[in-house]
């Protein structure tokens, strides 16, 4: 395995994550002081930057799919399709925000109901709230984060099937770069997002597991103990293990189109056994709201004020996407090759985004009405039990109660496995030598089973870290490493989205199409290129 390594790539973020795990079982306070001082400098000097990043990608989605580089085929004209439409959008909703909008969608909205900025002079527990809270859900989880995605999944989608560039975040930037990220600064760049994917997911992972275990023990009485948690964790990273052995048409994309239906099937549930009447009365007014404040909302940094509420909510969310955003990118590149630019906007952006305002109506859309009517009563249970109880308590409101929250531990760990297989191939095929090799048609590459102990490793890392820090220290270290991978990140989508940009400017023929065909990706100039890279390494 370690032969095939990229070290510069896998070992920095690889060290730094046993690093920062060790430090906070040593001096939990004194890790979490230094690591929050870092983070709210960050947000209070950058803030501005990530909002105003943030919509400058949602224009650039916009303006990309109305040029002509929107009828660009990712991987030239003859290029096939690597996954059928519904497995590439089942793919793209289950990796992504999926596994948070589940536990957020209904806590996050009474936070908002009930503590509204308090420079927008908006009355708490109000329907002024109310409107505020559902439209800022659409922000939060809509189409914002998934162009957050799409800018640099496309940049990079571009860059390796159509003008050849490797499997590495520095072929983000060619088209205003040209190669000079390529190559060792480019693996420096590689490393530095892969540490704050990593925490990202070992945070996003953890938390995942309190709320698994906190179900199972509804059911069976198990605790929510560090063995309750163990077992948990295992489960979930021996699926992912079965899953990643069978490839990735067979695993993932097969677990992510049960994972999409089962969503489907659990937002019909609470539409049609829920204040259905309310839930359309809410997300149609919320939604005028959302598309009229659109500009206003995306800005709002509170700065004038002096109002921290975005810096809580708004601008950690972009930080937490931008995150993510360089490695998952790679992923969501990767599997699009066959269909065009804007078939690769409708299926990355506008659908799951659509998605997320119909499942945030319904969830969001419930819980908001039974808060309302119920004269404050989940916001004080939210208060007393935490977020990770409250879709739990909207169920016991439904019929079926204990079904349908079976039905949820269901989709949530098909969730966690799904976002763990996905991320881990990414995150492989990046520390590997192997990790330029073309996907064939049927969703597999030439050196998938080589790579494929490399990718239990990092899975097993993350699921043992996750398992270490919400038994022994809590998430907030690891939750709070990833916010921090937010600033290099945004650097990162900003010239991403600066080269996206320029292929614009430049049309089809800068996007390496068939009127250039040197620049056109095929598996012998790749093969070329491997050997050149051979001959420079030895």
């Amino acid at each position: 395995m370690f032969q095939h390594l990229r070290p510069l790539v896998f070992w920095p973020p690889f060290i730094l994550l046993l690093l920062a795990v060790g430090a906070s079982l040593i001096d939990l306070e004194g890790f979490l002081a230094i690591t929050g001082r870092l983070n709210s400098a960050i947000l209070e000097n950058v803030g501005w930057l990530f909002s105003l990043t943030s919509l400058a990608m949602v224009l650039t989605c916009l303006i990309v799919f109305l040029s002509p580089l929107g009828r660009t085929r990712i991987g030239g004209e003859s290029a096939e399709p690597i996954l059928s439409a519904w497995r590439w959008f089942s793919i793209t909703l289950c990796t992504t925000v999926a596994v948070g909008i589940m536990f957020w969608s209904t806590a996050e909205p009474l936070y908002h109901l009930h503590s509204p900025p308090a420079s927008l002079d908006i009355a708490a527990d109000s329907l002024d709230a109310a409107r505020f809270s559902l439209s800022t859900m659409f922000l939060h989880w809509s189409f914002t984060p998934y162009a957050i995605y799409t800018v640099p999944a496309l940049m990079f989608a571009i860059a390796h099937y159509n003008m050849g560039k490797p499997f590495s975040l520095g072929s983000l930037f060619t088209p205003i770069l040209g190669d000079r990220l390529i190559g060792r600064p480019g693996r420096l760049l590689d490393a530095l997002a892969l540490f704050a994917l990593v925490c990202g997911m070992a945070s996003s992972l953890g938390t995942g597991v309190m709320t698994l275990a906190g179900g199972v023990d509804r059911f069976l009485g198990t605790g929510t103990g560090p063995l309750a948690l163990g077992v948990v964790t295992l489960a979930i990273v021996a699926m992912f293990t079965a899953s990643a052995a069978s490839g990735l048409q067979r695993g993932i994309a097969v677990l992510s189109a049960l994972n999409a239906r089962a969503f489907f099937a659990f937002m019909a549930f609470i539409f049609l056994f829920g204040p259905t009447r309310d839930i359309l009365g809410y997300g149609v007014e919320a939604s005028g709201a959302y598309f009229g404040q659109f500009l206003e909302k995306s800005l709002f940094t509170g700065t004038l004020a002096d109002d921290h509420w975005p810096q809580s909510w708004s601008i950690f969310y972009w930080a937490n996407w931008m995150a993510w955003a360089p490695i998952t990118a790679l992923f969501l590149g990767k599997i699009s090759r066959g269909y065009t630019v804007r078939q690769f906007m409708l299926i990355n952006l506008v659908a799951p985004a659509l998605f997320a305002i119909a499942y945030v109506s319904v969830t969001s859309g419930s819980m908001l009405h039974l808060d309302l009517t119920g004269d404050g009563a989940m916001y004080g249970l939210l208060q007393e039990a935490g977020p990770g109880a409250m879709l739990y308590a909207l169920l016991d409101e439904l019929p079926l109660g204990g079904i349908s929250a079976g039905m949820f531990l269901g989709i949530a760990f098909l969730s966690y496995v799904t976002a763990a297989d996905s991320n881990t191939e990414a995150i492989s095929q990046l520390c590997s030598n192997d990790s330029q090799a073309a996907l064939a048609g049927d969703g597999q590459d030439e050196n998938a089973a080589r790579r494929l102990p490399l990718k239990l490793l990092w899975g097993t890392t993350i699921g043992a870290v996750a398992w270490i820090m919400t038994s022994f220290v809590g998430v907030d270290g690891i939750k709070m490493l990833s916010n921090l991978g937010g600033f290099p990140a945004l650097l990162i989508v900003i010239l991403a989205t600066a080269s996206l940009l320029r292929l614009v400017s430049l049309g089809t023929a800068g996007a390496g199409m068939e009127r250039t065909p040197s620049r056109t990706y095929s598996e012998e100039a790749h093969v070329r290129w491997r050997q050149r890279r051979r001959r420079a390494e030895a």
